[in-house]
């Protein structure tokens, strides 16, 4: 007997697989789901792909939203689904249909290129972006975007928070409850010189 499993991948906890789940209907006889998981990560080492690689035999299908959902990398892409096809698994990518060999692995080679394009594209505008902000910082004191530093803002003054626990002798604690900051960036920023 074969069976519709779905496979679902979201790169950041702040999105839902919800459009994926909605676009592509169902109903599935499994879902399988990775929520966190960037698509460069090889599609055997996501948990969730894992376990559904576990469970498809001979005769399933799997159904999936996109290329890109299978991931960012076009040859790990290529030898996945080669894997399940070689294995009597069909993989359907919604939008495009069932793919099998020949002309499908074609499609499917020239889709993984563009997702993996697209990877690069994401990395280059990324490193553009923080060069356009160390520069703009060093140059203005503030990031291109009006930051005051290239990560996480500043909890506190580091030098003032080390001073006033000096002076206090105060402990990790007293000194995290007075600022309103956490023991560890207490621990931070009262790290003794070296």
């Amino acid at each position: 007997m074969s069976h519709q499993l779905a496979y679902y991948r979201v790169s950041t906890a702040d999105q839902s697989i919800e459009a994926q789940r909605s676009a592509m209907g169902g109903p599935f006889d499994q879902e399988f789901i990775d929520e966190g998981v960037s698509g460069g990560v090889m599609a055997a080492n996501r948990p969730g792909f894992a376990a559904m690689l576990d469970k498809v035999r001979k005769g399933d299908t799997v159904h999936v939203y996109a290329v890109d959902r299978l991931g960012r990398d076009a040859l790990d892409v290529q030898s996945t689904v080669r894997r399940l096809i070689d294995s009597g698994v069909m993989v359907d990518v919604h939008g495009i249909g069932p793919i099998g060999r020949g002309v499908g692995e074609l499609i499917l080679a020239v889709l993984a290129q563009v997702a993996e394009m697209e990877r690069r594209r994401i990395a280059e505008r990324t490193e553009a972006g923080r060069n356009a902000a160390r520069a703009s910082l060093k140059a203005t004191g503030k990031t291109h975007r009006g930051k005051e530093s290239l990560g996480r803002p500043f909890a506190a003054d580091a030098q003032i928070v080390a001073a006033w626990r000096n002076e206090n002798i105060a402990s990790i604690r007293a000194t995290a409850s007075h600022f309103g900051i956490s023991p560890a960036t207490v621990k931070r920023y009262c790290k003794p010189e070296k």
